[in-house]
């Protein structure tokens, strides 16, 4: 339970008069640069490792060299990925007490809590990881499948123990505050908090239909370079297939969400809508951004937004002017969390309709299309589901300020006072652009050489030596 009041009018007051540490910005900069960086990594993390056992199913039970051969090397993809997503998620870790000390100081007992859940699920996804790339050739195949059955797993796991921090300080539950103090904490309370299935459930599809669309977009291009092969098509269909069936699932629990934060985050929901003040019959505002508290620019559907929060025209929407001046969004922050929504359901709605044009394809012509503006426009479907994913977590994280924690800890309360971060600032953008840079030429590489190999040189997955193959054969031909 969470025991805490709101503040006083002496305590906005005081809010209101007090300055910004010359610490914010710089950790806001770096925090925002660092997630942005480390969120790329997640869907691969998540769902390229389910990919991967996709296409290993399909090897051992159709027999398809082709597919055992794309989930072999998917999984060294993974396992690169994994490696630079563990760098920059430690990075983050370290981040977290250094640059927030009024978040774990205080909130550390709750807030970290996810995060030694999150520990448990890594080093199992690490350990299960290693067995399978390992086991290649060395184990039974279906024992092998199934040891990549807990990578799957705890990936998952992963995710969701960190995004129940992340929606912990939307929602925060299952602690007891006396004194400004966290004097109890319910484990269960704050994991499972009053935003965490909706944040959950939207992160994890949206992993899949970003690591489904890359994969895809990837073998998109081959197939406009005139490989229309049947391991490009497996690699295409077998990414392709998982985003189209999670996207519109997306775009209904996205509503969820939204229809969520209306209900739970009146603030955020304000700064979505670009609402000045409360209403109702309010219009859906298209792009634009606010200035001196006032709508420019925007394109305006009639009641839409009331329609869409409560199914009716009539549906009051709390606005900015209904938030306490001392903690109410600057303008700037409004307009942005504003576009990135809009961004972010604009490009939802791109890639349904790439999806249908997918299967409008596919009725007529039965096999893989090979229509050129749809292979141009798949192979760019990668990186328009990123972008679409950036913008959730802008919606998200700057949709809270100036709260770090809603209603108990601000932004600007929650930085350190002490060092230059500019300084340290610099040094993480050093260390991703290593770090980053690497990935790049490690990935290149393998690519480079499994061109040079030709999938015909590579022996199948689970198959046995050549030598032993034809003694097998010899010891056949004598019975």
């Amino acid at each position: 339970m969470l025991s805490s009041s709101a503040p006083s009018p002496a305590a906005l007051h005081a809010l209101a008069s007090a300055g910004d540490p010359s610490q914010l910005l710089p950790a806001r900069e770096q925090m925002a640069f660092t997630l942005g960086f480390h969120i790329i990594l997640v869907p691969f993390g998540v769902a390229l490792t389910a990919l991967m056992l996709i296409a290993n199913y399909r090897g051992l039970r159709h027999g398809d060299h082709d597919a055992l051969l794309l989930a072999q090397r998917w999984s060294k993809v993974a396992a690169v990925l994994f490696a630079v997503g563990a760098v920059t998620g430690t990075v983050l870790s370290f981040e977290l007490g250094i640059l927030w000390p009024g978040l774990m100081g205080t909130y550390g007992a709750a807030f970290g809590f996810p995060f030694a859940v999150e520990g448990l699920f890594f080093f199992l996804e690490a350990i299960f990881v290693s067995i399978y790339i390992y086991g290649w050739n060395r184990l039974p195949p279906w024992v092998h499948f199934w040891t990549g059955v807990p990578v799957v797993l705890s990936s998952i796991g992963g995710a969701a123990a960190v995004v129940a921090a992340n929606s912990w300080m939307n929602q925060p539950g299952g602690i007891t505050m006396r004194n400004g103090q966290v004097v109890e904490v319910d484990p269960a309370g704050v994991f499972f908090n009053g935003a965490f299935w909706f944040e959950t459930v939207h992160m994890l599809l949206a992993a899949y239909i970003v690591a489904g669309l890359t994969v895809a977009g990837v073998y998109a291009v081959g197939m406009l370079k005139g490989r229309h092969d049947h391991y490009h098509r497996v690699g295409f269909l077998t990414g392709f297939l998982v985003a189209a069936v999670a996207l519109p699932v997306q775009i209904f629990v996205g509503d969820l969400v939204a229809r969520q934060v209306f209900n739970k985050e009146p603030a955020k929901f304000a700064a979505i809508e670009m609402l000045p003040t409360t209403g109702t019959h309010v219009p859906e505002t298209l792009g634009g951004i606010l200035v001196d508290g006032r709508v420019k620019y925007g394109l305006q559907i009639p009641d839409m937004a009331s329609l869409l929060a409560g199914f009716r025209p009539s549906t009051q929407i709390r606005g900015l002017d209904a938030i306490p001046e001392a903690v109410r969004p600057a303008d700037g922050g409004v307009s942005v969390v504003h576009l990135a929504f809009d961004v972010m359901v604009g490009t939802a709605f791109v890639l349904l309709a790439l999806v249908l044009w997918f299967v409008w394809l596919w009725w007529r012509q039965r096999e893989v299309p090979r229509n050129r503006w749809f292979l141009r426009a798949a192979a760019l479907s990668g990186i328009v589901a990123l972008v679409s994913l950036e913008s959730g977590w802008v919606v998200t994280e700057v949709g809270r300020q100036p709260w770090t924690v809603v209603g108990l800890l601000l932004t600007r309360d929650a930085v350190t006072t002490v060092g230059n971060l500019w300084i340290f600032f610099a040094v993480v953008l050093a260390l991703y652009l290593a770090v980053g840079t690497g990935a790049l030429l490690v990935l290149r590489s393998m690519k480079r050489r499994w061109r040079e190999e030709g999938d015909a040189s590579v022996d199948v997955p689970y198959g046995p030596s050549e030598p032993f193959a034809e003694a097998h054969s010899g010891e056949e031909r004598q019975s």
